[in-house]
């Protein structure tokens, strides 16, 4: 087995080598962390800027600058120009019922036949008595011309004279009272036809065949109710505080009164979003309902498809302003701020502002903006819920009716 063995000069020659090996690595510790920590910074740094998400792409436009004209809204209920409750004008028993239940009738169409032979015959004996008047008022002339030829001769007095003038008097009073009874006979046969007094749709029939109806001498029996559809009326209330307005726009010269112009009228049906009938106004009240403070309205609107029917309700749009230049842009673009409106506008810079505006109506789906914009602003449209204020994005301008401008930075 080998011994290992040292000599005492080798130890101490080797002391110095070790201390030196030491100090080396002392001194380069401080490089070495330094290095280290160099390079996890920098890798720190790249990660940073890997993980950074690009600047957001929202969809931007200017406002669309236009003439328009300010309109008021309110609820309105059509009713018919003309409406007829018909009814029998001589009493019997009904025949027949001519017309279809909730069909078309115009004037003078046949709706019910009342049995005519009551009449008829009634008709036939007036025209008896006044045959038999004329015949009587034929022959008291005739007696009075030879009464006036033989008073020459002196064959009969003046008193024959007198009594037979007064005798042809009755007889012509006789007929005409004749012929009174004959036409009121002869229109009691042509009430056994009940017409249609005017054009449109019947309801149903309330009478039917074999059942007796009573004239209007004895409270007249109702048998159907026509309305009438084209045009139609639709009345509604307009507030005090719009009557006053629109009082002061005409006496500025501002707005024609709807007293005495036809001011323009839409009409949106229920369900409608967008007004689908047109019209003009036609009559204001001469009062405000004490119990509402409103004033009754009435507009009349061309019904050419019949597709209206009274009773209905309807948005009526009247016109509330005179025409001006304003600036509009799409309502999805307005948010709310508690209790403010704001839009988000990209400045020069990329970088989303919020900013107040006071909005205006509707007007042909874009939202009018008082104050608050300017021609020229860039409004985010779409990416409204991602857009943050300060933060950047990337705009892409939409095209819109205002123009087709592209802000700086932005994408053609």
């Amino acid at each position: 087995m080998g011994t290992l063995t040292l000599r005492p000069g080798s130890l101490a020659a080797a002391e110095p080598d070790a201390r030196s090996s030491f100090r080396r690595l002392r001194c380069g510790a401080p490089i070495i962390l330094l290095l280290a920590l160099t390079l996890v910074g920098c890798e720190d740094k790249a990660q940073s800027q890997a993980a950074a998400p690009p600047p957001l792409s929202v969809t931007v436009a200017q406002p669309v600058k236009r003439t328009v004209t300010d309109w008021d809204e309110f609820t309105g209920r059509f009713e018919a120009i003309e409406e007829v409750h018909v009814r029998a004008r001589v009493g019997g028993f009904v025949n027949r019922v001519e017309f279809t239940d909730g069909a078309i009738v115009h004037a003078g169409d046949l709706l019910y036949i009342i049995d005519p032979r009551p009449f008829e015959a009634v008709a036939l004996q007036a025209q008896g008595q006044l045959d038999d008047a004329r015949a009587k008022e034929e022959l008291a002339k005739r007696e009075l011309d030879r009464g006036l030829t033989l008073v020459q001769t002196s064959a009969v007095s003046e008193q024959v004279v007198d009594q037979r003038r007064q005798a042809l008097q009755a007889a012509h009073a006789a007929e005409t009272q004749a012929e009174g009874t004959l036409k009121a006979a002869q229109l009691n046969v042509e009430f056994t036809h009940v017409l249609a007094p005017i054009t449109g749709r019947v309801s149903r029939h309330l009478v039917t065949p074999g059942n007796l109806v009573q004239g209007s001498e004895s409270g007249a029996t109702l048998l159907t109710s026509i309305v009438s559809l084209d045009p139609i009326y639709i009345y509604f209330d307009v507030d005090e505080p719009t009557y006053q307005r629109n009082s002061k726009l005409w006496f500025q010269g501002r707005r024609p009164s709807s007293r005495d112009t036809a001011n323009p009228v839409q009409v949106a049906l229920t369900g409608e979003t967008k007004p689908s009938h047109e019209g003009k106004m036609d009559f204001l009240d001469n009062r405000l309902d004490v119990s509402t403070a409103t004033l009754r309205s009435r507009a009349i609107i061309p019904n050419k498809d019949l597709s209206i029917l009274p009773g209905q309700f309807g948005r009526v749009r009247l016109i509330g302003s005179a025409p001006y230049e304003a600036l509009l842009i799409p309502d999805v673009a307005v948010a709310t701020d508690q209790s403010r409106k704001i839009v988000f506008v990209v400045k020069d810079d990329n970088t989303v502002e919020a900013r107040p505006v006071v909005l205006g109506p509707l007007d042909d789906g874009l939202r009018v903006i008082r104050e608050g914009l300017k021609p020229e602003d860039h409004v985010i449209i779409d990416g409204i819920q991602r857009a943050r204020v300060g933060a950047k994005v990337t705009p892409n301008m939409a095209q819109t009716q205002g123009g087709d401008k592209t802000p700086p930075g932005a994408k053609p």
